[in-house]
């Protein structure tokens, strides 16, 4: 629905800098933008888990806590396999097309992977916070929606308000964004000459390290707290 509402809706308004594809633009942004609404959907589904009792039978069982919580932040990135298939078809139909080598492209999807796991103990830990599915649905858009709109996902960076350019363009969205766009040929335009602009890939691999080194250990002590 995002891929065919901005192209064809919006895309006619959004101009790039350098006169590029606003399809090609678009493209990479949506799956940076789905990477991250992951977490939403596995916040969701631990809540549920957690108040239908399913967790219970997990936890009288002889494994260790991290293992369960582990074995969903692996089905997530399976389950985002399918839904990529989905968006490059999508993609492909209205126009859009990857100019890098086959190694880059393939290296375009493990980094989106990556992103994927690293989310997916983000939604998680949320999920054992907060007491019902509604409100885990709730809170997770309402992080989420201003992290992606507020990056390179839909718009150049240098089109945004001063104030807010510099946090868009070290935001995690836009750093995966600009990564994928890198790797895969299609456009991309820089706000800068900074880091994030000249390193992208680099800036994002720190993100999914940072993301998994602070939220995987808070998810697991929430957990083992729960099962007491």
């Amino acid at each position: 629905m995002f891929v065919l509402l901005f192209a064809f809706v919006f895309g006619g308004a959004i101009p790039l800098p350098d006169g590029g594809s606003y399809k090609e633009f678009l493209m990479p942004g949506i799956f940076a933008q789905t990477v991250i609404f992951a977490s939403a959907t596995t916040a969701v589904g631990i809540c549920d888990d957690i108040n239908k009792g399913l967790m219970d039978r997990f936890r009288s069982l002889p494994m260790a806590r991290g293992a369960v919580l582990s074995g969903r932040a692996i089905f997530d990135v399976t389950y985002q396999i399918g839904i990529m298939c989905v968006l490059m078809v999508t993609g492909m139909v209205i126009g859009w097309r990857v100019h890098g080598s086959l190694p880059e492209f393939f290296a375009g999807i493990g980094l989106l992977l990556l992103f994927v796991f690293a989310m997916s103990w983000v939604g998680i830990w949320l999920g054992t916070m907060v007491p019902t599915v509604e409100s885990a649905n709730q809170v997770a858009f309402t992080v989420i929606f201003p992290i992606t709109f507020l990056s390179n996902v839909f718009v150049p960076i240098q089109t945004l308000p001063r104030v807010l350019e510099r946090f868009a363009e070290y935001n995690p969205t836009s750093t995966l964004t600009a990564s994928i766009r890198q790797l895969w040929g299609n456009p991309n335009p820089s706000a800068g000459t900074g880091f994030a602009a000249d390193h992208p890939i680099l800036l994002t691999l720190a993100w999914v390290m940072v993301i998994v080194g602070i939220f995987a250990p808070l998810a697991v002590k929430r957990f083992r707290s729960l099962s007491r």
